[in-house]
C-alpha cells in the first residue's frame, strides 16, 4: 500500500504524468530566462566579492544556521529527485517498450542512453528532469556562502556552478539522452554529501579524514559511472554532456585537497579555534 502511494506521488500524478516543457507551462523555459538568470548570478557574485574587499573584510561573515539548512534542502530535494527519477524510468520503460520495436533501442541499459528518435521533452522523466533544473538555482546559493566566508578560489566556482544550469536547460530544450544516469548519479551524491554538510552544521561530530574521503568517493563514483558509460557507449553523447560531469566533480571537491582544510570548511567555528 505504502509503495502503491510513493509510486503514485513520484510517477503516476497527473501533474508528472502530464508535464511538457514550453515557456507557456514551465518557469524557467526560455533562453532569455537562462541567460539573465546567469549573468544576473555572475555580477551578485563579483559586487559581493568587491564590496567585501572595499570594506576590507578580512574575517568570514557569520552565516549562523543558513548553511545546514540549505545543505539539508540539497539533501532532501535530491533525495525526492533521485527517486522520482528512478520510479518514473522504470514506469516509462513498461509503458513504451511495445514501441521499441521501431526504433533501434532494444534494452532498458539501451533506452538509458539513448532516447528513442523522436523524444520529446514530456512526461515523467523530463518533469523530474525539470525539477532536477529548478533545483540548481538553489545550488547556486553555495557561491555566495564562500564568498561570505571569505573561501579561497570561490569566484574560480561560479564556472562549474553556471556550466550545470545551462545543461540541464539543455537535457530539456533537446530532449538529450544519458540525462537519466546523470541526474542519477548527481542527485545520489548530492544527498550523501549535503546531508554530510548538515550534519556537520548542526554541530554533530564527525571525522575530517572521514569527511575528506567520503567526499572525494563520491566524486570519483560520479566521474566513474559517467566516463565508462561515455566511453562504452556512443550515442547522442556531446562534449558538453562530458564538461557537465567534470563540473559536478568540482562542486563535489573540496576548496582543497587536503582533509585539514575540509575540515575547516565544513565543521563550527569551534573546530577553526
Amino acid at each position: 500500500m505504502g509503495g502503491k502511494g510513493i509510486a503514485f506521488w513520484l510517477a503516476e500524478h497527473p501533474t508528472i504524468v502530464g508535464f511538457r516543457w514550453s515557456p507557456e507551462k514551465s518557469w524557467g523555459s526560455t533562453w532569455f530566462f537562462l541567460i539573465s538568470s546567469i549573468a544576473l548570478y555572475h555580477v551578485a557574485a563579483f559586487v559581493l566579492h568587491l564590496l567585501l574587499h572595499l570594506f576590507r573584510r578580512r574575517r568570514p561573515v557569520p552565516l549562523g544556521p543558513i548553511p545546514a539548512l540549505h545543505s539539508l534542502a540539497m539533501a532532501l530535494s535530491s533525495a525526492a529527485i533521485f527517486l522520482g527519477i528512478l520510479i518514473s524510468s522504470l514506469a516509462e520503460i513498461r509503458d513504451t517498450r511495445w514501441f521499441w520495436r521501431r526504433t533501434k533501442t532494444s534494452t532498458p541499459l539501451h533506452w538509458l542512453l539513448c532516447f528513442p528518435v523522436g523524444t520529446r521533452p514530456s512526461g515523467r522523466v523530463f518533469f523530474w528532469s525539470y525539477a532536477f533544473y529548478l533545483s540548481r538555482f538553489l545550488h547556486l546559493l553555495r557561491s555566495f556562502f564562500s564568498i561570505l566566508r571569505r573561501r579561497p578560489n570561490a569566484l574560480s566556482r561560479l564556472f562549474a556552478h553556471s556550466a550545470l544550469v545551462c545543461m540541464s536547460f539543455l537535457w530539456l530544450e533537446f530532449s538529450q539522452s544519458f540525462q537519466v544516469l546523470a541526474i542519477l548519479s548527481a542527485t545520489l551524491a548530492h544527498v550523501v554529501v549535503f546531508g554530510y554538510r548538515f550534519w556537520v552544521g548542526v554541530g554533530l561530530p564527525a571525522a575530517a579524514r572521514a569527511g575528506f574521503i567520503l567526499v572525494l568517493g563520491c566524486q570519483l563514483s560520479v566521474l566513474g559511472c559517467n566516463l565508462v558509460c561515455h566511453l562504452g557507449f556512443s550515442c547522442y553523447i556531446s562534449a558538453g554532456e562530458v564538461a557537465v560531469e567534470l563540473s559536478v566533480a568540482l562542486q563535489l571537491l573540496p576548496q582543497r585537497g587536503s582533509p585539514s582544510h575540509l575540515r575547516q570548511t565544513l565543521c563550527t567555528q569551534e573546530g577553526r579555534r
